[in-house]
């Protein structure tokens, strides 16, 4: 979950977002999808935290869940209200 702890926030929430302007000016410069420059920043964060461990399965594992928990609070905050919100204009299935 990334409900962490406020205090735990303050350490981070700066540097993401100088993350976030920056991804924004180079969407703005390049007018293009930022999804490479996402997909380079998310890699680059876990193979540098996770640089220094002994390859393993359960290490594996730990990531592939990260991405995996990210993905579906994504969907659970923006994308499922989306969703409905459609189903409402549109009529269900």
């Amino acid at each position: 979950m990334p409900y962490i702890k406020q205090t735990d926030r303050e350490n981070y929430d700066g540097h993401i977002q100088e993350l976030v302007y920056l991804v924004n000016e180079y969407q703005e410069q390049e007018a293009q999808s930022p999804s490479g420059q996402l997909n380079y920043i998310i890699s680059s964060l876990l193979m540098g935290v996770y640089k220094d461990t002994l390859p393993s399965y359960s290490e594996f594992n730990e990531i592939v869940g990260i991405l995996e928990c990210a993905k579906m609070e994504i969907y659970r905050r923006v994308v499922a209200p989306y969703e409905n919100q459609k189903m409402k204009e549109n009529g269900d299935i």
